[in-house]
């Protein structure tokens, strides 16, 4: 016996783990370290010698491959076990288009794949990373089902690109190519439909506030 309410221990052992300092050095920063570090080395592999031999495409999609899969995992743990970080923060967004940029330059330089599919997902990813920042006093837009069909689709496609792929599956790569594209604009115009709409809200409830204030200000002048 303490003397103490059970719900105030509690409540005392919640705010000691809401309050503890999460390190740097955890497994969800880690793995985004690992995948910061894994864009230089896949450009290398992507491009080694003429940038068409088989045994070095196949080694360049296993670290695009070990990249997208620690994409999966880094935030959920990051979420599940309380390591968010700010530098998590900043750099697992930047780690996400790094490669993904990366990969669609890479097959674009190497005439893989066409120049306007490499922009319009560049364009919608870096678009869409700039308008959060734009909306994010209001709230945060939070990912979608559609958004994450999108990586997926994305991650896939641009996998088979890299693979030295011929016949049948070749033909499936564009088809698979073709869904992403068409994810990526669609989701895109959905963030920017939430986007208008989240800051209009936010805007409007700036003024009802100021309104509110305005008037308690008046009736304390009275």
């Amino acid at each position: 016996m303490t003397g103490v309410p059970a719900s105030a221990t509690g409540g005392a052992r919640a705010a000691t783990v809401t309050a503890r300092t999460v390190g740097l050095w955890n497994i969800a920063n880690i793995l985004t370290m690992v995948r910061l570090v894994l864009v230089p080395g896949f450009v290398l592999l992507m491009l080694h010698g003429d940038g068409y031999d088989p045994a070095w495409r196949s080694f360049a999609w296993a670290a695009f491959s070990v990249a997208m899969i620690t994409d999966l995992f880094d935030g959920q743990l990051a979420r599940r076990y309380n390591l968010v970080t700010d530098f998590g923060k900043i750099a697992d967004p930047i780690a996400d288009k790094a490669i993904m940029g990366a990969a669609l330059v890479c097959l674009s330089v190497l005439s893989d794949l066409p120049w306007w599919v490499t922009g319009v997902i560049l364009f919608r990813e870096i678009g869409i990373t700039l308008m959060r920042f734009w909306v994010i006093k209001h709230g945060v837009i939070p990912a979608s089902r559609g958004g994450k069909m999108k990586t997926l689709a994305q991650g896939t496609a641009v996998g088979m690109y890299i693979l030295a792929l011929t016949g049948p599956l070749a033909t499936l790569r564009f088809w698979v190519m073709a869904v992403a594209v068409l994810l990526t604009v669609v989701t895109g115009l959905d963030y920017v439909r939430q986007a208008v709409v989240l800051r209009r809200a936010g805007l409007a409830a700036e003024r009802e506030r100021a309104r509110t204030r305005a008037g308690a200000d008046r009736e304390s002048v009275r």
